[in-house]
């Protein structure tokens, strides 16, 4: 489904802000696998998000989706089969657009928009209230509140449902619970669970709590530097726990991760 081949970035080349954000970075997944990512701040994570959405194009290097060379593709092409929610719940919608209307445009993520397109009448406002209805926050019935009226929580709960209503290919989660109180980043993250398996989605979701990572999905993969340096996945990632995924990447780079660089809850 998605395929990564010697994916290098450097930002600010030759200067002395010089990074090396990805090095030589590859990466296969199949078709509904739900990869977690975990790394220090600084590893690449959210960089890789970005080359694979389209935010930042690789040096050099390959992206495929599917059978298509998607390398070249600016990020509002790949929105037709890529959606992304941010870490920050108030990115990615509209604040002062009621909940209704920004799931209208999101349902045409990748077409033309514009309120005059999207909004369309009864019948899809009956589909919205459904799918509403299955986060189990009520907001079903508060379709015509404006969604900056929402806590931080229910807000991110329907940017979620927002990332899923057009067709796509690739769910990317970026740190999408670390701006919510814990209760709320637990409901969220079920709920991103429950997407990602009911419309069998190829989901990558980027975090630092191991536990989350170790928890969720699949498969894990941890970077350092600009490299995976980690890729766990079946019955071996299912023995695992924190201080074990912490010894395997002491040995795989040869330095200790601490609580500086890594949150273990």
């Amino acid at each position: 489904m998605l395929q990564l081949t010697d994916l290098h970035l450097t930002f600010n080349p030759g200067m002395p802000t010089e990074v090396q954000a990805l090095r030589g970075v590859s990466l296969d997944i199949a078709q509904g696998e739900f990869v977690t990512v975990i790394g220090s701040n600084g590893a690449g994570k959210s960089t890789l998000l970005s080359a694979i959405v389209g935010t930042v194009r690789p040096d050099r290097g390959s992206i495929l989706l599917g059978t298509e060379d998607v390398t070249g593709w600016p990020a509002a092409r790949r929105a037709r089969h890529v959606a992304h929610v941010f870490q920050e719940p108030r990115l990615g919608t509209c604040g002062s657009l009621s909940i209704e209307e920004n799931l209208a445009l999101a349902a045409r993520r990748g077409q033309s928009r514009g309120l005059g397109l999207a909004v369309t009448g009864g019948r899809q406002r009956r589909h919205f209230a459904d799918l509403l209805a299955r986060l189990g926050l009520g907001l079903e019935n508060r379709m015509a509140a404006p969604i900056g009226t929402l806590s931080g929580g229910q807000r991110q709960a329907v940017s979620l449902l927002m990332a899923t209503l057009a067709s796509m290919k690739i769910l990317v989660l970026d740190e999408h619970t670390a701006a919510l109180d814990p209760g709320a980043a637990a409901k969220v993250l079920e709920l991103s669970a429950e997407i990602a398996r009911s419309e069998r989605l190829t989901t990558l979701m980027v975090t630092h709590s191991m536990r989350d990572a170790l928890a969720y999905g699949h498969r894990t993969i941890m970077m350092d530097r600009g490299r995976i340096v980690l890729d766990i996945k079946g019955g071996e990632r299912g023995k695992l726990d924190i201080p074990d995924l912490l010894d395997l990447f002491g040995k795989a780079t040869g330095r200790t991760a601490d609580d500086d660089q890594l949150m273990l809850a």
